[in-house]
């Protein structure tokens, strides 16, 4: 498998609003790896492992506004190189 890996930072009305169970459950159903957590800033992290393809739809969906409860303002990207290979998709 040739995967890539990228972290996103998605800001605006994020938390609150079932956002990062939302992603895990779009992650889940196109075989994405990594995590969706809130940070203290009021935004959340998204790391996205796996196929390519599979990981840039991922990230079209956040940069489209993620759930309809979200309000998403700005999706910033960049390429990661994990220190391990996420096993699962979770919400920490």
């Amino acid at each position: 498998m040739s995967a890539a890996c990228f972290k996103a930072w998605v800001h605006g009305q994020v938390q609150g609003v079932g956002f990062r169970y939302s992603t895990q459950m779009q992650a889940r159903q196109l075989g994405v790896l990594g995590y969706a957590k809130n940070l203290e800033d009021g935004s959340v992290e998204v790391l996205a492992y796996g196929e390519p393809q599979q990981v840039e739809a991922l990230i079209d969906w956040l940069k489209a506004g993620g759930p309809r409860s979200a309000h998403v303002d700005n999706v910033l990207v960049e390429a990661h190189q994990p220190a391990q290979v996420p096993h699962s998709f979770t919400t920490g």
